[in-house]
């Protein structure tokens, strides 16, 4: 599914957080936020999700306005994943994974069949299922990353949106949740779209790069096509020295220096 959002404004009382936003998200493609903290990734990301109330402009979901789709079945079509998300104490794996059948029951109704092999099926394709009946709140990280995401994945959605995943983890395992999205991009087709900090893994993970300014757009597009010199100026105030990767696929930024610096 392609996300589209029109002359989108996001404001926190008399203050517009997101002035006025117009972009495409790509269907099946790996999107990736990136901008300097506080420039309005996180909240334009749940603008989009319907978590934040809009002022003005829509997102549209395959061309349809998302105002007119009932948030249960929003749920059915795209997860999001906040960030730092509070674990329940003392919830297993399975049972939290579990929760992301929740858009498909009837009122009074449990778990039936269908949804123990998609929970299953979510905790094997994240690499979980041994830790199955273990606290969530005694695993590493990384392993709680991947509990979540597994949690995303259970419900079955075109569309997975996720607020800095990598935050506070090891270089180590911020490479395993990102090649981890990554296949399931392409081995289940789903869309992912991603706020992140660290350039490199941008370009590296990304097809789609949005940079983003004050709650504006800067650019938009692959990264061979928007991460240069100027780009960077403008988003981080830096001075970049970039090389292109073994392959010529993608740019590496190998070093930088603020621009007052070199002035």
């Amino acid at each position: 599914m392609s996300i589209e959002v029109k002359d989108l404004q996001v404001a926190y009382g008399d203050h517009a957080v997101i002035p006025c936003a117009s972009l495409n998200i790509p269907k099946g493609k790996v999107t990736m936020f990136i901008g300097k903290n506080g420039c309005g990734k996180s909240t334009l990301l749940k603008a989009i999700a319907r978590i934040l109330p809009v002022s003005k402009g829509q997102v549209f979901l395959e061309g349809q306005p998302m105002k007119q789709i009932s948030q249960k079945e929003i749920a059915k079509k795209i997860a999001i994943l906040p960030q730092s998300p509070i674990v329940p104490e003392g919830i297993s794996v399975q049972k939290l994974v579990s929760y992301g059948r929740f858009p498909y029951q009837k009122p009074f109704s449990g778990l039936c069949q269908q949804d123990y092999d998609i929970i299953t099926w979510a905790m094997k394709k994240t690499g979980v299922y041994e830790w199955k009946d273990q606290k969530v709140e005694a695993l590493s990280g990384g392993q709680r990353q991947r509990v979540w995401i597994a949690l995303a994945l259970a419900q079955k959605t075109d569309i997975l949106l996720l607020d800095e995943p990598t935050t506070y983890l090891d270089i180590a395992h911020q490479l395993e949740i990102l090649e981890l999205l990554k296949q399931l991009n392409k081995e289940e087709k789903v869309t992912i779209v991603t706020v992140i900090h660290e350039l490199n893994h941008a370009i590296k993970f990304g097809d789609h790069i949005i940079g983003m300014k004050e709650g504006q757009i800067l650019f938009e597009g692959s990264p061979k096509e928007v991460i240069h010199q100027e780009n960077l100026r403008h988003l981080y105030d830096i001075e970049a020295t970039l090389i292109q990767s073994e392959k010529g696929s993608y740019p590496i930024c190998i070093d930088y220096t603020l621009l007052k610096e070199t002035k």
